[in-house]
């Protein structure tokens, strides 16, 4: 079979009953996790853009816009969510990957599901089958893909998208390979876009992408059956010509790649590439007393690869400090916190933190592979002295993930950012309840 064959195999025999209690628990953690980050990004300036642009393509009320009142078509829905969800860079991620999968896949899966009248216990499935895809593919290309300036996040994300709305809408094996190859026609987005909108544009593409390959392929719209890897297909544009056979010939088989590679959950609102760092300056900060005129200048030594998406040396916006590690330090270091007011372009541009920038360096060690993945934090202070700190397990990570209780507490912080309050735990509880409907969820945040 080819790749998109054995792909759409998979989706469409997935059996929901391997959904064990702790993957449905892990579901509404990623769910609860990825609906408050995007309601926390509603007013930010790329989601009030990707609002104003639905508002161009005229009516729709199947779908929630989240934290809104307005209402779109489960495309629209899933475009815009997307990018809300995703412009904060504070969505969860997953290390095979070197992105962010549940940015991609429950804003499609809850459009969809919502217009379908779905249950969470498909919606559950579907995001495991689109996890387990996104994942397998991932291991295969995205190391190479990633280097090559990819956004990963999107031109892998949306394949997994698309199987897992196609497991939603119960499409069979041979009109899920023909999803397959019509999302890998829309298959985009560049690290180049890092820092502006367009990043988050590249999320919201994914999952409209997905909702539109798997429509299309429901009313009989076909692709080519090699298109992931035909001389001319995905595996050679995207993935340096890899194999994906071999890959993709796991699929579905135990553990799963929700229980295996797991998710990590961010902690702070900002690139990833970060957070080991931080992690290590607020600890040594909070043991030392120390606070930004205490440092003369601060070095960072991480695993090979670490460092790459942070491309904004000298940021001035608050999106371009979300690339920036010279910010990230420098904010730890003047504020004691790095959080959701951390980001805006005032407090990017304050003169003590512009002034410290140079004083910040950073560098990865040379090798093949980014794993296992670890940072070294240095401060050497004014008086002299030189403390430093070896991160290799970060808190939020699947190794070291964070309580429900930490989880729910994140929830409730990014909707009060925006004026909104709910019952987190009883969110939680409506993720998790296989016969709970989105709009159970969706319910209890005003």
């Amino acid at each position: 079979m080819t790749p998109s064959e054995k792909i759409g195999e998979f989706s469409a025999a997935f059996d929901a009953q391997a959904v064990t209690p702790a993957l449905r628990h892990a579901c509404a953690r990623a769910l609860l996790d990825t609906y408050a980050v995007g309601v926390a990004g509603k007013n930010e300036p790329a989601s009030l853009r990707a609002l104003a642009y639905l508002a161009t393509l005229g009516a729709g009320d199947d779908a929630s816009l989240w934290g809104c009142a307005a209402r779109a078509t489960p495309e629209a829905a899933a475009f815009y969510n997307g990018v809300a969800a995703h412009v904060l860079d504070y969505d969860d991620v997953t290390s095979p990957l070197r992105g962010h999968p549940s940015a991609v896949l429950w804003p499609a899966l809850m459009a969809l599901a919502e217009a379908e009248g779905a249950s969470m216990g498909r919606l559950q499935s579907s995001y495991v089958v689109g996890f387990e895809v996104m994942c397998k593919l991932a291991k295969a290309v995205a190391v190479e893909a990633y280097a090559k300036g990819w956004h990963v996040t999107a031109s892998i994300g949306v394949i997994g998208a698309v199987a897992a709305c196609a497991h939603l809408l119960r499409l069979d094996a041979e009109k899920t390979a023909h999803a397959i190859g019509i999302a890998v026609a829309q298959a985009a987005g560049t690290r180049a876009n890092f820092g502006s909108d367009a990043k988050s544009f590249q999320a919201g593409h994914a999952n409209a992408a997905a909702i539109r390959a798997a429509r299309l392929a429901q009313l009989g719209f076909t692709s080519a059956p090699d298109a992931m890897d035909a001389r001319q297909g995905y595996a050679a544009l995207y993935g340096q010509g890899r194999d994906l056979g071999a890959a993709l010939g796991t699929l579905g088989a135990a553990p799963l790649e929700l229980a295996s590679s797991g998710l990590e959950v961010k902690k702070y609102p900002l690139c990833y590439a970060t957070h080991r760092a931080l992690d290590g300056l607020l600890d040594l900060g909070a043991e030392h007393g120390l606070a930004l005129a205490d440092v003369e200048r601060v070095e960072i030594e991480t695993s090979p690869g670490a460092l790459v998406p942070l491309i904004h040396h000298r940021p001035t916006t608050g999106l371009q400090g979300k690339f920036s590690l010279e910010y990230a330090v420098a904010a730890s270091l003047l504020d004691g916190q790095v959080g959701l007011a951390s980001f805006t372009d005032e407090s990017v541009q304050r003169p003590a933190i512009q002034a410290f920038l140079p004083r910040v360096q950073g560098h990865s060690t040379q090798g093949t592979s980014i794993l296992p993945r670890w940072a070294l934090v240095r401060m050497r202070t004014r008086d002299g002295r030189c403390i430093e700190r070896r991160i290799d397990t970060l808190r939020g990570s699947a190794a070291l993930p964070l309580t429900d209780d930490e989880l729910m507490a994140k929830a409730r912080d990014c909707y009060g950012w925006v004026g909104l309050r709910g019952d987190v735990r009883a969110q939680l509880e409506a993720a998790s309840d296989p016969q709970a409907r989105v709009g159970d969820f969706l319910a209890i945040v005003r």
